[in-house]
């Protein structure tokens, strides 16, 4: 189509672009032109004469016909021009900034690297672009992917950068350049920008100086063969024996309904392994992977699909991930207002697991309780925590059947305090004293509970138990918790297959954002929620309206191996604890820099009571891989409560260890350790296609213009008429462009042709 242009109309797109439209005709020839139009106008009046039927409208077709015709005459006599800024040659400078990342070697054009582009038209002086560009320009090379600078020759180009940076690099080349008459800059890159600063100010700052950008893009805008894992999110931190759900996204060109392989790897070991059917050609999938994080420290899971058949790329189809897998012993308080056997059953499934510790206080008559599992004879002597520290210092606290009128109204608030602001989990379990049934409508945990609580306390009176079947939700059927079995068929078949069991607390309805992952149906179809959470504050809440869950460890149908009541309920309080935040929290704004990389650290700090503190002495003792170690002081950032700052540079490859502990005078408010990584980074073969839009964007907004291999031989061109630096006014006539002629000979061929019609010629 752009050849079809030029041809028609004698210059380039771009040329039109910059250029002023005038008419030139002197005035001799313009009265020659006046006498010429009296002329055309007699010659009109011919068509008076005729007398056919349908006159009217044959007349308006010849005047219209034999008007085209003397416009494209007076067209052409008026001379019509471009009013052109050429650049004088070698009076001006030309910046070229070359790609040197590594998604430059992606052999995607007919099996060539995008570097073949560079090696054909700017390798030396006498590579056809080059010269071209030499002839007209003081011509200044540089490179860049993570970093910018000048360039002697293309043969230093190394292709090795694992971050490409549009924006840095056009301001380093701008500013080398400045003061110098410029008429441009040239962007050779496949756009892939792997940064997430934003090109809006760069891009103002050379619009706003005059500096057009000409990208050529080099590579496919689009593969024919390529999968690649998207994205995969999982947890920073989780505890060890966990059993984690991981959504992975893979993006696929050409394997459309082909069945793959997906892994996952923990040091170089398969723990998940599951076969995958792609959508469509072009559709990404979504894919729910489950594994066990078995091994306790900081762990690179490593999520692959391996090569396919003429794949493209095959560096973007792995993604690691960084987990902190800690091997600790999570405090859970399980309060129970009358002895029952789901206390007793709850326990045995929980005990054998190292990483929890459920403490029950179980009240056995009026202000006497039943303590389990305690730390020391002083804890709960006094029943329910009455302060915040006592409280907070749990990780989770689970609700059995006590009504809501054993607590006080500052440990009823206490308790949502516990979700929103500690970030605890508390889950709320069914009995005769729990739900609406123990009064807890209208209470602050009403609030935070992801159900709906309808109807009033019964009082003295006993609810009546309903049976119910429980089967997961579609979400329920992936759900880590909720999976009883290697595949979601076979584990929603295991929930056909378990005995009913009863709820006296019906639940029907759930607040905007909760979400189910069990169901019930009784006798009569009527659905009951058995399971369900939402995130509250910095927390989450869940309820089970169940009051006898152990009969699926106790009927006479189940085995007296089946473990699948001790195996739901471990997985549930793990859950309930997973993500509770210590009292200090740190985190990095990565966890995988590029050495040399600025890493942020920034700390959540907070009392016993979980009230930001201020005025905290907090410092992170960093760990290099080689053992080599140093300490950074975190600043409190003013702006927030509680959150203190500061920043560190590896420069080792490898994992680093931070940990950080706040002091508030002699008082030691906690600690925290994570880990990051320091390593050359993959996320240039992700979304590695050539990015037109983007280099067209940074053309357009610039006043340059876009071009690719295949049309890169007109850059000088366009480089020369763009207006900018040390330039002369030149004029290119229109009137002998093809189209004209074209135009013209259509016109008069139209005219012949109906005056033929109608018996005229």
């Amino acid at each position: 189509m752009a050849s079809l242009f030029d041809f028609l109309f004698k210059y380039p797109t771009f040329v039109f672009d910059q250029a002023e439209f005038s008419f030139a005709a002197s005035r001799s020839t313009t009265m020659a032109i006046a006498a010429f139009a009296v002329v055309a106008i007699g010659a009109l009046i011919t068509y008076r004469g005729i007398t056919t039927e349908g006159a009217l409208r044959d007349r308006l077709v010849l005047v219209a016909l034999r008007l085209g015709v003397v416009g494209m005459i007076l067209f052409c006599l008026f001379r019509p021009s471009l009013i052109l800024k050429a650049a004088v040659p070698q009076q001006n400078f030309l910046g070229v900034l070359i790609d040197d990342s590594r998604s430059m070697t992606i052999a995607d054009t007919n099996g060539h690297a995008r570097t073949q582009f560079v090696q054909e038209q700017l390798a030396d002086a006498k590579s056809p672009l080059l010269a071209a560009l030499s002839e007209r320009f003081v011509v200044r090379l540089f490179r860049f992917s993570s970093t910018t600078g000048r360039l002697a020759s293309t043969a230093d180009l190394k292709y090795d950068g694992t971050a490409s940076r549009l924006g840095p690099a056009l301001e380093r080349a701008r500013d080398e350049l400045a003061g110098l008459p410029l008429a441009g800059l040239v962007l050779v890159t496949d756009g892939a920008d792997t940064t997430a600063n934003a090109l809006d100010e760069p891009l103002a700052s050379l619009k706003a100086r005059s500096i057009p950008v000409f990208p050529v893009g080099v590579g496919q805008d689009r593969f024919a063969h390529d999968i690649q894992v998207s994205r995969v999110e999982t947890p920073r931190l989780t505890l060890k024996g966990t059993s984690l759900s991981v959504d992975v996204v893979l993006s696929q060109t050409g394997y459309g309904g082909k069945s793959v392989p997906l892994q996952v790897e923990d040091s170089g070991r398969i723990v998940s392994s599951q076969q995958v059917t792609l959508p469509p050609d072009g559709e990404s999938a979504t894919v729910r992977v489950t594994f066990t994080a078995k091994d306790a420290g900081a762990r690179l899971f490593r999520f692959r699909v391996p090569p396919q058949a003429n794949e493209q790329v095959t560096q973007n189809n792995t993604r690691d991930a960084l987990v902190e897998v800690a091997d600790r012993r999570e405090k859970v308080l399980y309060m129970e207002g009358e002895p029952r056997y789901e206390v007793k059953f709850i326990r045995r499934a929980v005990e054998g697991d190292e990483n929890l510790q459920v403490t029950i206080l179980q009240r056995t008559a009026e202000d006497k309780y039943l303590r389990l599992d305690v730390d020391s004879p002083e804890e709960l002597v006094g029943g329910f925590p009455k302060t915040r520290e006592e409280l907070f210092a749990y990780r989770a606290i689970i609700l059995g059947s006590v009504e809501a009128a054993s607590f006080s109204p500052d440990q009823l608030r206490m308790l949502a305090d516990f979700v929103s602001k500690r970030g605890g989990g508390l889950l709320m379990i069914g009995g005769r004293r729990a739900f609406a049934e123990g009064g807890w409508a209208g209470t602050p945990v009403a609030e935070v509970l992801p159900v709906e609580l309808e109807g009033a306390g019964r009082g003295g009176n006993q609810p009546e138990a309903v049976w119910v079947s429980v089967r997961p939700t579609r979400e329920g059927s992936t759900f880590p918790v909720t999976k009883l079995e290697a595949t979601d068929k076979t584990s929603t078949d295991r929930w056909n297959e378990l005995p009913r069991v009863t709820t006296v607390n019906p639940v029907q309805r759930t607040k905007p954002g909760a979400t189910v992952l069990l169901m019930g149906e009784d006798d009569r179809g009527q659905e009951h929620i058995v399971l369900a959470y939402q995130r509250y504050g910095r927390g989450k809440s869940l309820t089970f309206p169940i009051q006898d869950s152990f009969i699926w460890k106790m009927d006479v149908t189940i085995p007296v191996t089946d473990t699948t009541h001790s195996t739901f309920w471990r997985r549930l309080v793990r859950w309930l604890v997973d993500g509770v935040p210590d009292a200090v929290a740190i985190s990095t704004n990565s966890e995988r820099v590029e050495p040399g990389e600025t890493v942020t650290l920034t700390a959540e700090v907070v009392d016993p009571a979980f009230v930001e503190v201020n005025d905290a002495q907090v410092v992170a003792t960093i760990s290099a891989p080689s053992g080599k170690t140093s300490e950074v002081p975190l600043q409190w950032t003013v702006t927030k409560d509680g959150e203190y700052r500061s920043t560190f540079v590896p420069d080792e490859a490898g994992l680093y260890e931070v940990t950080t502990s706040a002091m508030r005078g002699p008082q030691s408010l906690g600690t925290s350790t994570l880990h990051t990584r320091a390593s050359a980074g993959d996320s240039e073969y992700f979304d590695a296609a050539m990015r037109s839009s983007l280099l067209n964007r940074i053309a357009e907004e610039t006043g340059g213009h876009f071009f690719t291999p295949s049309d890169a031989a007109k850059l000088p061109e366009a480089i020369n008429y763009s207006g900018r630096g040390v330039t002369v006014v030149e004029e290119r006539d229109l009137w002998d462009m093809p189209i004209v002629l074209v135009m013209l000979l259509a016109l008069i061929a139209g005219e012949w042709g109906f005056r033929r019609k109608l018996g005229l010629a």
